[in-house]
């Protein structure tokens, strides 16, 4: 008598083989998922468009600050700023909450003009934080790194990401917003600013994106615009992609009326339109 061969157990299917998707071949998987899952979460949210904080993870709240920490703050990398830096934080949650006010105000459906951040400490922190204070939603864009960046506790969860590609996060960073408010950072600071700046000087960000440039002493002590149009790499008209602020009100008013004038009254609309 034939034995009867034993039925064999089935294989996962590819999109359930973990093995797989982790695996370098795979990897086109994973950078199209990091584009269509916050994609389709944004669009569930009815998040149109953003206004998105950028400056450095280092900058702390100083514990007798306008807002003192409400919680022990991670390590970031074992290094700490001059406390004395600390009323940046304070002065972006100001203009996070202020920001958040005004949006909410707005006669609309949709989400308009989110508070977004990195995810992560410091002045991403803050900017979240404002627009909680303020009662709205808020974005962050975290990304996955060596020495572990948590996503701040003040991000809306439904609105919370983590990413592993840096490329993709800039990219999200960048395709929703409407405005970019720059305060003191490092590298990371430096390199979406002057990013963004390229975009709109070769036009392949073909839209006016207001950009404020807060902490004008610091940003003139850190990068010297003007000699870069004296020496001929930029022009001058070049420096009028964006602008020095040094209060929150000074950047709120600058930042709603740009909005206003560009964008009018928000209509509802498909998001993410430019």
């Amino acid at each position: 008598m034939t034995e009867t061969p034993r039925r064999l157990a089935k294989p996962p299917k590819a999109y359930r083989n973990h093995e797989f998707l982790e695996s370098r071949a795979a990897r086109i998987i994973r950078i199209q998922s990091e584009y269509l899952e916050p994609a389709v979460r944004l669009q569930q949210h009815q998040v149109r468009d953003t206004i998105v904080f950028f400056g450095s993870a280092r900058i702390h709240p100083h514990p007798e600050g306008k807002y003192p920490p409400e919680y022990e703050p991670e390590e970031t990398n074992g290094e700490h700023t001059d406390p004395a830096l600390s009323h940046f934080y304070d002065d972006a949650v100001d203009l996070s909450r202020m920001l958040t006010t005004w949006a909410m105000s707005l006669p609309t459906t949709q989400r308009r003009f989110l508070v977004c951040s990195g995810g992560g400490p410091g002045i991403m922190e803050a900017a979240n934080r404002g627009a909680a204070i303020a009662g709205g939603k808020s974005v962050g864009f975290n990304i996955s790194l060596p020495f572990e960046q948590y996503p701040n506790p003040y991000i809306s969860p439904e609105l919370c990401f983590e990413f592993h590609y840096f490329f993709m996060r800039k990219f999200w960073l960048v395709y929703p917003a409407k405005a970019l408010v720059i305060f003191p950072g490092g590298f990371g600071t430096l390199d979406e600013l002057l990013e963004v700046l390229t975009l709109l000087q070769t036009r392949k960000l073909n839209r006016r994106m207001p950009i404020v440039i807060y902490g004008e002493a610091y940003w003139r002590e850190v990068l010297n615009f003007e000699a870069l149009v004296r020496w001929g790499m930029i022009s001058s008209a070049d420096l009028n992609f964006f602008r020095y602020a040094n209060s929150p009100e000074e950047a709120f008013v600058y930042l709603r009326d740009c909005l206003l004038e560009i964008y009018g009254q928000p209509e509802e609309g498909p998001a993410f339109s430019d």
